[in-house]
């Protein structure tokens, strides 16, 4: 009996490709391989740029290659944008810094990198996690000297308060402060009757402890006093610095002291004469914010710019100082 066998196939590869019927025509349809040759001798090979190669290299073999690949307009084109990338470009009046070119043909970076100033350094004390009303009470007002009486007792005030409140704090309360006490008017303020005082409240409490109140109001009344023998009570603050602010040069903030020689023997004398809540502590504050002393730190921005101010401010004052002695003395000689 006899058992038909298949044919085997055979191994040996053709060696030439077979003619099929196309759509288009009798057509040859040869592997992926001769094809993929095929289209490569059409491309045009970039020619292979060696690492260690400069970028201006670089560049210029771009353009060489793209302008043999394009027409006549578009290669020059090309070689127009290359040649102006690599130069400075002005835009609006601001220079802008040269592309950077890869290490390798394929890609141009470019990178542009403004120069960023850093923030304002300020005193220690002041941090990015501050009050901003507290950090702008110390950009524009902490450390600027002050002549202004109102001003000064409204500062002496506020010095006063920092044994029971915080600087954001008071701040934060300034308005009703001045509001409580008639834009610390000293002339009004030593008309505040005991109802009047207890009258000074803040959602049913008192703005300070009645103790604090108390000395507010009596210091308003010796300031009126001052005024009458000094001219102002800014002649007499500013009498125990010679007119002149003083200037530390401290650079860290553990070397500020809370209190100095000056502070004590001007608090001295202000408890001679009846004020109260004025410890050395409590003036030496009411110096710093008020300027008779500048205590910003030599790193803060702030610091030469006080130094500034007061170049700017101490003529003038010096010559009404100047003008209240004489006018003193002129009284004291008629009498």
């Amino acid at each position: 009996m006899s058992v038909a066998t298949r044919p085997r196939s055979s191994t040996k590869p053709l060696t030439e490709p077979r003619a099929i019927l196309g759509p288009a025509g009798n057509r040859v349809r040869v592997s992926d391989e001769s094809k993929r040759r095929t289209e490569a001798l059409k491309k045009p090979q970039r020619p292979k740029v060696p690492v260690s190669q400069s970028p201006k290299s670089v560049v210029q073999s771009n353009v060489s290659v793209d302008s043999c690949c394009s027409s006549d307009s578009s290669s020059s084109n090309s070689s127009f944008k290359t040649a102006s990338s690599r130069k400075t470009v002005k835009q609006n009046g601001v220079k802008q810094a040269k592309p950077k070119v890869a290490s390798t043909a394929d890609e141009v970076v470019t990178e542009i990198s403004p120069a960023m100033s850093g923030p304002l350094k300020r005193c220690d004390w002041i941090t990015p996690f501050s009050d901003p009303l507290y950090t702008s009470f110390h950009d524009e007002e902490w450390g600027v000297p002050v002549h202004d009486d109102r001003k000064l007792f409204e500062l002496l005030v506020f010095s006063q308060a920092l044994a029971e409140l915080s600087w954001p704090t008071v701040l934060k309360k300034r308005e009703i402060f001045r509001k409580l006490f008639d834009d610390f008017d000293p002339s009004s303020m030593a008309q505040f009757t005991e109802k009047k005082m207890l009258s000074l409240k803040v959602d049913g409490c008192l703005l300070l402890s009645e103790a604090k109140l108390r000395a507010i109001v009596e210091n308003a009344k010796l300031i009126l006093k001052v005024q009458q023998e000094f001219g102002s009570f800014s002649s007499y603050c500013w009498g125990f610095v010679n007119h002149k602010p003083l200037r530390n040069a401290f650079r860290y903030a553990r070397q500020v002291p809370v209190k100095t020689p000056k502070a004590e023997v001007m608090s001295k004398d202000m408890m001679r004469r009846g004020f109260c809540c004025v410890g050395p502590t409590v003036v030496y504050s009411f110096m710093q914010v008020a300027g008779i002393v500048n205590d910003h730190l030599v790193t803060c921005f702030r610091y030469q710019e006080c130094n500034a101010t007061v170049k700017k401010d101490i003529k003038p004052k010096t010559e009404e100082i100047e003008r209240l002695t004489k006018d003193a003395e002129n009284i004291c000689l008629s009498r």
